[in-house]
């Protein structure tokens, strides 16, 4: 599915220069735990991933970088700070911003056939 498509159907924006736009994503992580994001993805996560998160700060960012996740979502509204969007920007991350909650955004990109991304066992 591509970041277009996961804009329109989050009704969400796009708040840093797009990546890439038509890169197909296949995967999603759902977390406010960075910690879980390196501890459960490495080494599964996949350019085709993206992360939802409730959590703005810089950290996300270094997170996405160091595990190859290409965009995040951030939920309930919330926007990164500059500092955050230009971050973004240095590493090739794409951020989106939906006022859906976290659960209904999993949910619709999970009914439109993205999965979870693989798990460390």
């Amino acid at each position: 599915m591509k970041l277009e498509t996961i804009r329109e159907l989050l009704h969400a924006e796009i708040i840093s220069k797009c990546s890439n736009p038509d890169t197909d994503i296949k995967f999603a992580k759902a977390s406010d735990l960075m910690s879980d994001v390196l501890a459960f993805s490495l080494p599964f996560t996949r350019p085709e991933a993206i992360l939802i998160t409730g959590l703005t700060n810089k950290q996300v960012v270094r997170t996405c970088d160091i595990a190859g996740i290409c965009a995040i979502v951030f939920v309930r509204g919330k926007n990164p700070s500059a500092e955050t969007i230009r971050l973004a920007e240095e590493c090739n991350i794409t951020i989106l911003t939906t006022k859906l909650k976290m659960y209904t955004a999993c949910g619709i990109l999970y009914a439109k056939g993205i999965r979870g991304a693989p798990v460390k066992e």
